[in-house]
């Protein structure tokens, strides 16, 4: 697999990332707007595999292919498993042209000064040997800003950095998202500060190093826009963060270079009932949407 292909398919490709990645905690809500209630399985190894066969169900729809889908952020066991016969991140990259990426983090220490950053991650270094070894490009870690708390938002940065920096070290590309929570009042605030905050640690990594951001779509438009312009930032994705697919794809139309990577915007409107050719059409309509938002501006 060509490590430079994939980086030019995300760097230069128009479309955006689909975020695959429910994990152990968001799987049971994922399947039930899926159509698939909790009575449907009687332990995690059934919802796992239920949740694979709709992730596989999206890989394998016509519509999901490299020239709308630039990327996708897997689940560890998704990783691990095969889609229609052939490894995950292989299928994703040598059939269907998108770039594979792996979610790392283990979930949300408990909330300090308004923010939660990530539970410690001891396994990561064998993990990404793994990743590498399967063809995965890059990785993602998620963090959590509920408060427009200085320090908070500052923790929750400098470990995003730190762990992006261990990534690096393992030729992966980091996906670093510090989340901030979309209901709070100091929204606005949050969104200032973390632009401070992430400027600070871009400005500080060595000149060959980039890595990629995902954030909270922003209140005022164009808000990151120093940052997609960033030398040391391969690319700025966006997290839909419980908006509607309407609404995130319509506040990511007004920031210029800003790609989406949604989940369940993209997945809004799928279900376990469809049949193939609904499924098929239901998906297409929801990958054309997130894209023409994407490359809008």
């Amino acid at each position: 697999m060509s490590n430079q292909a994939q980086a030019e398919k995300i760097s230069k490709g128009q479309g955006f990332i689909a975020a695959l990645d429910q994990s152990g905690g968001s799987t049971p809500k994922a399947l039930g707007l899926y159509g698939v209630q909790a009575d449907a399985y009687s332990n995690d190894e059934e919802m796992f595999d239920l949740i694979h066969g709709m992730r596989s169900r999206i890989a394998q729809a016509p519509a999901f292919t490299g020239d709308k889908v630039v990327g996708a952020i897997l689940f560890e066991m998704t990783m691990d498993r095969e889609i229609d016969g052939t490894p995950t991140p292989t299928y994703m990259w040598e059939k269907r042209g998108v770039v594979p990426f792996l979610k790392v983090d283990k979930g949300l220490a408990d909330e300090e000064n308004g923010c939660q950053v990530m539970k410690p991650m001891p396994e990561l270094d064998a993990l990404c040997e793994r990743a590498v070894a399967k063809g995965v490009f890059g990785t993602k870690m998620r963090s959590v800003i509920s408060a427009a708390n200085e320090a908070g938002i500052k923790a929750v940065v400098a470990q995003q950095f730190e762990v992006g920096k261990q990534i690096i070290g393992h030729g992966l590309m980091p996906i670093i998202e510090p989340e901030i929570t979309i209901s709070i009042a100091d929204k606005s605030e949050a969104e200032d500060i973390l632009l401070a905050e992430l400027t600070a640690e871009l400005d500080a990594l060595p000149e060959d190093k980039q890595v990629m951001l995902k954030l909270t779509l922003p209140n005022k438009a164009n808000q990151y826009k120093t940052l997609v312009d960033h030398p040391r930032v391969m690319k700025v994705v966006a997290l839909s963060g419980g908006y509607t697919r309407e609404e995130a794809n319509a506040k990511l139309a007004e920031n210029t270079g800003m790609i989406a990577s949604f989940s369940r915007a993209l997945t809004e409107g799928l279900s376990a009932q469809q049949s193939d050719d609904e499924f098929a059409a239901t998906i297409a309509d929801s990958i054309e949407g997130i894209y023409r938002a994407s490359i809008a501006g």
